[in-house]
């Protein structure tokens, strides 16, 4: 891994091009070519093609810092010139004969430089003359972004005029604040000192985005081996454990307030945390998670307990730390950005030089957006953006636009639904469980997107993707956006191209939609853009140049469960060079929710390989299972499924057996889910195949259930004792047979507790009776 940056070595020095291709900052121009055309492959194929094109020096880029920035100004100065003396000595070398692919991209992306120059040099005339105030001009520009950034009308052409507007929003959308008088203003000697100790070091975020990382590094990350070195109390949940790579996170790497966090949002964070009734902020379940996000490493929270199954407090105290977090990111990446659009306008004649020769205004992406977080239903995107908007300062809210529309296309009145529950509870008792009310009460459209903007006085909500600081979307939201990219070469999804934070919250929620969404949305996630999008090429970072984002992106993914695919994602697509942070947890099981008196048997069958294993499991159930129950005259026989793959090939086995049964999966018909259930009840078909996606989204209570079979355990713990419990009571013929193999171990260990599954797993029986 490079080294952190050191301030006593510098700028950048500047290269020279050699024969081989080797670029230096001052090679930013080329011919265009079509990138999208040129990146063929993969991303690891595309970064292996680019380094034996490409090399780069190894020093890292000045960092920025919030507290002393305007106080080393006159020394930045007197630097320039000095190295501007010693560019005037280089020798001049004429570039390779054919240019490079970094060269090409900028070339492509290079259209924009001049007019930037000319906007910096128009509002030093308009400051010089008394123009418009920063509130004016930040109102006219809000009047020309295009407001239409929602599911149902974000469909872009080009989307170049309303970027560039986006562009010159950030020059008057954050003011710069002085930290230290607000703190000496009423925060306390506590917060002043840590305020005072921060401004001598980088923070987390100066020092991620500052990070320089080599060919070695990058090569190691790509191998995707990682290492879990330590591990330190999970404060949220007494029986997990915090594993990770790289170096030890066992003490807060910013230990006093107000924790790396910017003044003014850590002071109303405070404020709206007291106000709730908290107490002890420091050691706080949402402070201690902030901490682990605010180390910029990917993060895999496995045991959330959601707020739907009575984990309100936990669930908002994650959502609150994650919040916080990329409000952080995304104010920190304005206000460097800010401060250096009023430096470049105090120096307008020497303004475009600077660009070129400091390193210190590489400050922005391809594009706008910097936060995108994935939820899989309307409901808790409500839930999310108006939790958002209660964390803004109030400073940054004078104004929420569109909030109306936001609420009318997210969820109902509360006033409605309030009266809507006290009608049904005294009319009736709810007929599904409670968590189920909680999660599916509301409006659960899964279609969704919306992009949200921060000016400098105001929240925009629906604003146009390209121009929005933040994206909420569903996963089948962004797949329709991504296919409709592909189908016509006139769109594009390039606002992916620059997310430097993922959040990913109830996996275990979109794991029973469709997981293979969320990887097709991460494999395009920081990607080269397809066309300029009005950014200033010229303020670029390196990194995203390099095609080196996805090393930098933060991933985040929070559930009540883990699973192969969400481990998959973690390992395979999580690649950030901070390192990586997951949960370990001891599984206490859930066999003491099983109320009725009911034999559990579990029947272990061996496989050799992962891939093997569902062929193993059919065939175990055609030789060892299927034989019983073809010879009993015994109906009201269940077969529990959890995949929607297995529930199709077991359907096609029966069918070859003539076998009597009927259907109740997910994308069963009402109609014939109420003729199904109405003959297995009066024993007119013997077999029943039950899903679990179908339990998840309907929670039926199916009747006349004598013998069931599990043959692939549900994801979903809550799920095991819920079926067992349908079985018909007082029948004296009541079993349960479950399949299993080693590698069910995931979800083994949540149904029968960590020690028992280990022991069943490598056992050399291979079969376990519990009562």
């Amino acid at each position: 891994m490079a080294k952190r940056f050191n301030r006593s070595q510098g700028r950048r020095p500047f290269t020279k091009l050699k024969s081989s291709g080797t670029i230096s900052k001052k090679s930013r121009q080329a011919e265009p070519i079509d990138v999208r055309n040129k990146y063929p492959g993969s991303q690891d194929d595309r970064y292996k093609k680019h380094v034996k094109t490409t090399t780069f020096e190894d020093d890292v880029e000045e960092d920025v810092e919030e507290e002393n920035e305007y106080n080393e100004e006159e020394e930045e100065d007197e630097d320039e010139d000095e190295d501007g003396d010693e560019e005037d000595e280089e020798e001049e070398i004429e570039p390779p004969s054919e240019p490079s692919v970094f060269d090409n991209l900028l070339k492509k992306l290079d259209t924009t430089s001049n007019s930037r120059a000319e906007v910096h040099q128009k509002r030093g005339r308009k400051s010089i003359k008394g123009g418009d105030s920063e509130d004016e001009r930040d109102d006219e520009d809000d009047e020309e972004d295009d407001f239409n950034g929602s599911d149902d009308n974000i469909d872009r052409n080009s989307g170049k005029g309303d970027a560039i507007t986006s562009s010159d929003d950030e020059l008057t959308d954050l003011t710069v604040d002085d930290d230290f008088s607000d703190a000496e203003n009423g925060l306390g000697e506590d917060i002043a000192e840590g305020l005072s100790s921060s401004s001598q070091s980088q923070s987390n975020f100066g020092i991620h985005i500052t990070h320089k990382l080599s060919t070695e590094d990058i090569e190691k990350l790509l191998t995707r081996k990682w290492k879990y070195k330590w591990n330190m109390p999970a404060l949220e949940s007494s029986n997990c454990i915090w594993m990770g790579t790289g170096d030890s996170l066992q003490k807060d790497s910013v230990a006093t307030a107000p924790f790396g966090v910017k003044l003014k949002l850590y002071k109303h964070w405070l404020e709206v945390y007291n106000k709730s009734g908290g107490i002890d902020f420091q050691s706080s379940k949402q402070r201690m998670f902030f901490s682990l996000c605010n180390s910029y490493r990917d993060i895999l929270h496995h045991h959330k307990k959601p707020f739907y199954q009575k984990g309100l407090d936990e669930d908002s105290s994650t959502m609150d730390a994650y919040i916080m977090h990329s409000l952080n990111h995304v104010f920190k990446t304005k206000d460097i950005i800010s401060k250096n659009d009023a430096k470049l306008s105090k120096n307008q004649e020497t303004a475009r030089e600077e660009v070129i020769t400091s390193d210190s205004f590489l400050d922005q992406g391809f594009t706008r957006p910097k936060v995108l977080i994935l939820l899989p239903l309307a409901s808790i995107a409500l839930r999310f953006v108006r939790r958002l908007i209660q964390l803004t300062p109030s400073a940054h809210k004078v104004n929420v636009e569109y909030m109306d529309r936001f609420n009318k296309d997210f969820g109902a009145d509360e006033e409605d639904d309030d009266d809507i529950e006290a009608k049904d509870s005294k009319l009736k008792k709810p007929s599904k469980p409670s968590d189920y009310q909680s999660l599916f009460g509301a409006n659960n459209n899964d279609h969704f997107m919306v992009g949200i903007k921060f000016t400098r006085k105001s929240i925009r909500l629906y604003s146009d993707f390209y121009s929005s600081d933040m994206i909420v979307a569903s996963p089948l939201g962004l797949i329709t956006k991504i296919g409709e990219a592909e189908a016509n070469k006139e769109k594009d999804v390039d606002y992916l191209s620059s997310i430097e934070i993922l959040v990913v919250d109830h996996a275990d929620v979109i794991s029973m939609q469709n997981w293979s969404h969320v990887n097709t949305v991460v494999e395009h996630l920081n990607l080269l853009p397809s066309k300029q999008h009005g950014g200033d090429i010229m303020r670029i970072r390196q990194w995203y140049l390099d095609a080196h984002a996805q090393f930098y992106r933060q991933t985040i993914i929070l559930s009540s469960y883990l699973n192969p695919d969400i481990n998959a994602l973690f390992n395979r697509h999580c690649l950030n060079f901070e390192g990586k942070l997951r949960l370990s947890c001891e599984h206490k099981g859930v066999l003491p929710k099983v109320i009725l008196q009911v034999s559990q048997v579990y029947e272990r069958f061996d496989t050799d390989s992962i891939v093997e294993a569902d062929d193993a499991r059919l065939n175990y159930f055609i030789n060892k299972i299927f034989p019983k129950i073809k010879n009993s005259i015994q109906g009201g026989i269940m077969l529990f499924i959890s995949s929607y793959f297995e529930f199709v090939r077991i359907r096609n086995f029966l069918k070859t057996q003539n076998a009597s049964f009927c259907l109740l999966g997910e994308y069963t018909k009402q109609s014939d889910i109420s003729r199904a259930r109405n003959w297995f009840i009066k024993g007119q078909r013997k077999i029943m195949l039950y899903t679990e996606r179908a339990h998840f989204y309907h929670r039926y209570k199916i009747r006349g259930i004598q013998n069931l079979i599990i043959y692939s355990l549900p994801e979903r713990k809550e799920f095991y004792p819920e079926v067992l419990n349908m079985l018909e009571e007082g029948s004296h013929n009541m079993t349960c047979t479950v399949l299993f193999s080693r590698f069910d171990q995931l979800r083994l260990e949540r149904i029968v507790g960590s020690a028992a599954a280990k022991k069943m797993a490598s056992s050399e029986k291979g079969l376990f009776i519990f009562k």
